[in-house]
């Protein structure tokens, strides 16, 4: 999708205000429902992905199963809401080698585990809206000792909502971030987020995980 496409800085894949967030992804869903609405806590539109199993309800990127997305910037970040229930998402990428590698996150997983074709590893979210961030070229490097070259295809899972997903070429702080991509939350006095990539109070109050190997 993106193959011929210059990239630098950022890449967005999904951003819930749009006219039509979910263009570019397909849908799947079981005991569940995949919708628009109004969070509450920040009083905006996002995406929310809900079912009774994860594995039956989820979102994927590009639509048509045949393409990949051809995205060689090696951060992953989503900003994405913890509702407490399982939540779980894959990231398929290829290494120089020419394999592809599948890197799935949960929540409900206590350890992480490598196989030849996929790493399996836990996820621990903040309670409310959190920034995930991967580290791709790490990840890839770490668990199978070959370069990142990119990623081919994402898949997100129930439950969650989402506000956006994107890529990066390097983790940015929150004061370089641009305007849109940013998440004001009412920022509570007694409990001031921390951005745990620089270690500084967070503008907007949302919690930020760096995600590790």
């Amino acid at each position: 999708m993106f193959h011929n496409t210059f990239q630098s800085g950022l890449l967005s894949v999904l951003y819930s205000i749009g006219s039509n967030p979910l263009q570019i992804w397909d849908k799947t869903v079981k005991n569940g429902h995949i919708k628009r609405l109004t969070d509450e806590e920040i009083q905006s539109l996002v995406i929310e992905v809900s079912g009774a199993n994860v594995s039956t309800s989820y979102i994927s990127c590009p639509l048509d199963a045949k393409k990949t997305l051809g995205i060689k910037l090696p951060f992953f970040v989503m900003v994405v809401k913890n509702m407490k229930k399982f939540f779980t998402f894959e990231i398929q990428v290829l290494d120089d080698k020419g394999i592809k590698r599948r890197f799935r996150a949960s929540n409900f997983q206590s350890c992480t585990r490598i196989k030849p074709f996929i790493c399996t590893m836990p996820l621990k979210m903040d309670d409310g809206w959190n920034q995930i961030q991967f580290n791709l070229a790490d990840f890839v490097r770490r668990a199978y000792g070959t370069g990142y070259v990119e990623t081919l295809r994402i898949q997100i899972h129930a439950n969650c909502r989402l506000r956006r997903v994107y890529f990066a070429e390097k983790l940015y702080t929150e004061e370089q971030l641009p305007h849109e991509f940013k998440l004001y939350l009412p920022v509570r006095a007694s409990n001031a987020a921390v951005d745990t990539t620089t270690g500084n109070p967070s503008t907007s109050g949302l919690n930020s995980i760096t995600a590790n190997y």
